[in-house]
């Protein structure tokens, strides 16, 4: 496997590159270009992506641990198979994405829009969530055990065989969203309501 440690590639303008089991350990990738990317069974550990340009990065069983992720564009980005246990995400588009089989255990998204991406599956534990835009999303079997919800707007969800923890049920904005039975009433349940 080849690795970087403590590499600048501030600036650096790398489109359309494939990289496949490659290791970046506290590599700075800040105002990069990496546009077209497409990374497998690549490892990313405490690396910045500050306003790195990753529209149509394609990533697959690569992950991304403890990263940083602040004003970086995710355009027709793909996750699948990943891993992005621990990274922090400010102020970050992210559109027409697709995470499909990926860990985001743990993960930093207070504020960020996720609107109407198809999320299902996906493993939320431990996340800060925190006002994150969710409305319209897939969240079918999503993992959100542990998850700060508060302020999430979820309205218009498909949230269906989802975990979700008392806490989110109460802080989390869940009108018109689509819940299954056993949700309905544990939300009842979160909410002091006493069902016969």
């Amino acid at each position: 496997m080849t690795s970087a440690v403590d590499e600048d590639f501030q600036d650096a303008v790398l489109p359309d590159q494939e990289w496949a089991g490659r290791a970046f350990e506290r590599c700075d990738f800040t105002d990069a270009d990496l546009s077209g990317l497409s990374t497998r069974h690549c490892s990313f550990t405490d690396c910045t992506f500050t306003g790195t340009d990753l529209n149509g990065s394609q990533h697959f069983a690569t992950a991304f641990r403890s990263c940083t992720f602040e004003r970086t564009v995710f355009g027709k980005s793909r996750f699948e198979g990943c891993t992005l246990l621990g990274s922090g995400f400010v102020d970050v588009r992210m559109r027409s994405v697709r995470i499909v089989d990926t860990d985001l255990t743990l993960v930093g998204m207070g504020r960020v829009s996720l609107r109407e991406v198809d999320l299902r599956g996906t493993r939320f534990r431990e996340a800060n969530l925190t006002e994150c835009d969710l409305r319209d999303c897939d969240l079918r079997e999503c993992d959100f055990t542990g998850a700060r919800l508060l302020g999430a707007r979820l309205t218009g969800t498909d949230l269906r065989d989802a975990r979700l923890d008392a806490d989110a049920l109460v802080q989390a904005d869940l009108r018109g969203a689509t819940v299954d039975a056993a949700q309905a009433l544990a939300f009842a349940a979160a909410h002091g309501l006493h069902v016969d």
